[in-house]
């Protein structure tokens, strides 16, 4: 069976939507299950494979019948199983960071949709989404060009990274102790402790891990734009790496530290202490981002 996550994702969202139909029922073509679920017909034919080799549904050339409704045990599991959207973004940043993306490059979202095994519509909607913030330019003729990075763009972006992140700390601060968001802290605190301890061999794997640390501190405010402007600050991190890999080591180090002092601060339920941990920290991650970025543009 297939593992990846848009599989995994589109699995468990089409049992969805076999619980809303009665068994005896045939379900609907292809291509519109595929438009529905946003994903491409290779990938559902691969969900159907598996469903009905599950016995949850009976495939007969082009007709589909639901043999029985989904169980709670028939769903997959998964260390993320985000929304759609999260994974073509995901998707997309590490191809824009990629050998295959540099500035000024065309980007055809057929082609990506194709690459990443979804419909043209959710590509469309991510490149949308990142043209918001002045990293693609829509052309004419249907396509886009990625733009390069300015300090001036990113400078402006970290002040509004900061103004939100530092209500987001007083968000957090505030949660009541029995809230999720505690239990997830110190799961990422262990995270950070277990890489600290192998950092030699692990510092190449901080950006996941700190994106999923800024990304649960920011999460505590219910609020659209903090979410996309966390996504787009996960682009320009990984920009951040690609362009000078010079004291990588040393700098994750110290980000990773910086991290559990933190982490430290938010458990300590001290508002000032909290908001002192958290400027330090993105007043480091500003400053290493701009050098970076002037080094690229020499």
């Amino acid at each position: 069976m297939k593992t990846n996550t848009l599989y995994k994702r589109t699995f468990n969202q089409c049992l969805d939507v076999l619980a809303r139909a009665s068994p005896g029922s045939a379900l609907a073509s292809e291509p519109v299950l595929a438009a529905e679920l946003g994903v491409s017909r290779t990938t559902l034919r691969a969900v159907l494979a598996e469903l009905a080799n599950s016995g949850i549904v009976a495939l007969d050339g082009r007709s589909k019948v639901l043999l029985r409704l989904p169980q709670t045990e028939d769903y997959l599991a998964g260390a993320d199983l985000g929304s759609l959207a999260e994974m073509v973004e995901r998707k997309f940043m590490s191809w824009m960071v990629g050998p295959d993306c540099s500035p000024g490059q065309s980007v055809n979202a057929l082609d990506l949709a194709r690459q990443f095994g979804v419909s043209t519509t959710a590509i469309r909607d991510c490149l949308n989404t990142f043209s918001h913030f002045g990293l693609l330019e829509r052309q004419s003729n249907g396509r886009w060009r990625a733009l390069g990075l300015t300090v001036d763009f990113v400078a402006e972006l970290f002040d509004m990274r900061e103004f939100m992140e530092f209500r987001a700390v007083e968000r957090f601060v505030a949660l009541p102790r029995d809230h999720a968001a505690w239990r997830a802290l110190a799961q990422l605190e262990q995270e950070h402790r277990e890489m600290l301890s192998d950092i030699d061999r692990r510092y190449r794997d901080f950006s996941d891990l700190d994106h999923r640390f800024h990304r649960l501190i920011n999460g505590v405010v219910p609020n659209r734009f903090f979410a996309n402007i966390q996504g787009v600050m996960s682009v320009i991190f990984h920009y951040h790496y690609q362009w000078n890999k010079k004291d990588e080591r040393e700098r994750n180090h110290v980000a990773v530290k910086e991290h559990l002092a933190y982490v430290a601060a938010l458990q300590s339920g001290n508002l000032e202490q909290a908001r002192r941990a958290c400027g330090l920290h993105l007043k480091t991650a500003r400053s290493t981002l701009l050098a970076s970025i002037e080094v690229a543009s020499d």
